[in-house]
């Protein structure tokens, strides 16, 4: 083996619409990790198969039994795991399970805490215990029936229709009128069926970055999202339909707000690694909309650009995480 680097598999792609958007993930975190400390190998979990890609293109598969794999050195066994896994069965806890198993460390939430966090609703239900607050919100299942009218009664107009477990802002809709319900539902349906229908709050969006720096719980200075669409869509994402401004324009009181139920919103559902939670602050007060346990790290991503906000370098702070599941 090739000195006594680590051997850290960066895992990328996974089963959902968001396949392209973690392999780009992936290519980031394995340009960014320093290669005199880690011997880095990127690894596709895709529905065709989980693979080793090599510089050159060539495909090793992956042993599922041990998750060992063929390099140019011979067979590995990665010292740890570097999930950029977006949505199933990265970011559900199917992955984190496994490896747990397998005994190699990963960098993500565990398998309990992804599983529920993901889930957007049980997280809600969770969270609200705590005082946590959030938007009035409704659940359907498919094939269930459902009355708009009862819908709109607790929840109001306009409001979101989304899926339960989907990420990147896939099947989600904006409703402003009750003729809007039924073509809002079938595009959630495509995603999951369970949805789940929320007040459309008034505020400034902010998404905050939170990490455990070996015990620590610390968060970054919020972003603000400012969508020239209709809210924060895919497009608004992905394709430069946004304004994305760190720090978030917001008063120093609300920043440190926001900040500090970011951070016990991460301690109350027991998180590791990097994760980036979404609020609504209106009149001063966050509202919580979901969290992400791994969350995008592509050039067009928030965390990177948090990262940099923080005057971290990338490679550096993808080492502090790496470090802090090895010891």
């Amino acid at each position: 083996m090739r000195n006594n680097k680590k051997n850290i598999a960066v895992l990328m792609g996974g089963y959902s619409s968001e396949v392209n958007i973690s392999l780009n993930s992936g290519a980031v975190a394995c340009e960014a990790l320093d290669k005199s400390k880690y011997n880095v190998y990127p690894v596709h979990i895709l529905k065709s198969g989980w693979f080793f890609v090599s510089e050159t293109a060539t495909k090793s598969p992956i042993n599922k039994g041990d998750f060992s794999f063929n390099t140019p050195e011979g067979s590995i066994i990665p010292d740890a795991v570097f999930n950029t896994v977006h949505g199933t069965p990265g970011e559900d806890g199917y992955l984190a399970a496994y490896f747990e198993l397998l005994g190699i460390p990963q960098t993500s939430a565990g398998f309990y805490e992804a599983a529920l966090s993901f889930n957007k609703r049980d997280c809600l239900s969770v969270l609200k215990n705590f005082g946590v607050k959030c938007a009035n919100s409704y659940y359907h299942n498919k094939g269930e029936s459902i009355d708009v009218n009862a819908v709109i009664t607790k929840v109001g107009l306009p409001c979101f229709v989304k899926p339960n477990r989907a990420g990147s802002s896939y099947g989600i809709s904006k409703v402003s009128t009750i003729e809007q319900f039924a073509h809002a539902l079938v595009h959630a349906f495509k995603e999951d069926h369970e949805i789940i229908i929320e007040t459309a709050l008034v505020g400034t969006e902010v998404s905050v970055g939170t990490y455990t720096n070996f015990g620590n719980v610390l968060a970054f200075n919020p972003t603000e999202i400012v969508s020239e669409n209709d809210f924060f869509d895919y497009e608004a994402k992905y394709e430069g339909k946004s304004k994305e401004i760190t720090p978030a324009r917001i008063s120093e009181e609300e920043t440190l707000r926001v900040q500090a139920e970011a951070k016990r919103i991460y301690s109350l559902l027991n998180m590791r690694g990097i994760t980036r939670s979404e609020f609504i602050i209106q009149d001063g007060i966050p509202y919580f909309i979901e969290t992400n346990t791994t969350p995008g790290l592509s050039t067009e991503s928030i965390i990177p650009k948090q990262v940099k906000d923080a005057g971290i370098e990338l490679g550096a702070f993808f080492e502090m995480l790496i470090e802090g599941i090895l010891k």
